[in-house]
């Protein structure tokens, strides 16, 4: 089974884009930084060159693991032990199924199950801890949520 790179670069750059949407003022970034305690002089402060890059590089990690999950034929793969020319049981699971279930819509489904399942409790409980509101953890959560559906589908979908 071989890695879809140009997908998963462009995985990975989904979530840069729709930050810009997401946290835009018009949309979710007053209420963001009002309940992130977020100030304009703040956000001023980093080093932007710097967190796009980190950014950029963790998203593109994030879309690696994800055409794992959303995939199928990647179990199939871990099953034959990176064997691909060897193993008859493998060649024939792929010869009967090939690129099935290989769709934006699939994809899509699976990175909406890792959002709801797998991120908003790892940000539920950061933000119950750190004593944010409901509101900063739905808006973050919500991000997430839509970012790896659209990094899902772009994984699986993109034959």
């Amino acid at each position: 089974m071989e890695f879809n790179f140009l997908a998963i670069l462009v995985a990975a750059i989904a979530p840069i884009v729709l930050g810009f949407l997401w946290y835009n003022p018009k949309l979710f970034g007053n209420a963001w930084m009002r309940e992130a305690e977020m100030t304009q002089e703040k956000m001023k402060s980093g080093n932007m060159a710097l967190i796009f890059g980190l950014t950029l590089l963790l998203s593109f990690i994030l879309a690696f693991f994800l055409q794992n999950l959303t995939t199928h034929q990647m179990g199939a793969f871990a099953l034959a032990q990176g064997e691909l020319g060897e193993t008859a049981t493998y060649l024939a699971f792929m010869e009967e199924y090939g690129n099935e279930f290989r769709s934006f819509k699939h994809g899509a489904l699976h990175g909406v199950l890792a959002g709801v399942f797998l991120f908003f409790p790892v940000i539920a409980i950061n933000g119950m801890f750190e004593r944010k509101s409901w509101k900063y953890i739905f808006i973050n959560s919500g991000y997430w949520i839509v970012s790896l559906a659209i990094m899902g589908a772009i994984v699986c979908g993109w034959v």
